[in-house]
């Protein structure tokens, strides 16, 4: 079993930074994939972004792009997710979620571990 915890979240203005941490307890993650996704109220969970933690590769929505930053720290279990240039657009509730195979993974059914969340709010 794999226990994923979030933190970092709150209330930042427009154009802001905060970096997000998922700590992970249980089996270790030498070979997962991790992920980020986000949800804001009344929309579908969206992918964010990826990193494969053996090699560190990762990948990127769009709409995050040179804003977000992933990145893992093996030894301590834990994934990061620095958001900087924060928009109004960027609030939601940003989950951690891990899955256990090689690889890219952007879709959200793939994964099989998940955090609780943390709430992200970004005010103009």
């Amino acid at each position: 079993q794999v226990q994923l915890v979030e933190s970092g979240g709150g209330l930042v203005q427009a154009g802001g930074s905060l970096r997000l941490s998922c700590a992970a307890s249980g089996r270790t993650f030498s070979r997962y994939t991790m992920g980020w996704f986000r949800q804001a109220p009344g929309k579908e969970r969206e992918f964010v972004a990826t990193i494969i933690r053996s090699g560190g590769s990762t990948y990127y929505a769009d709409s995050v792009k040179g804003r977000f930053t992933i990145s893992g720290d093996n030894a301590k279990n834990t994934v990061y997710l620095q958001l900087n240039g924060l928009k109004p657009e960027d609030t939601a509730v940003y989950y951690c979620a891990a899955a256990s195979r090689l690889g890219w993974v952007l879709t959200d059914t793939l994964y099989d571990y998940w955090g609780q969340g943390t709430q992200v709010t970004v005010s103009s």
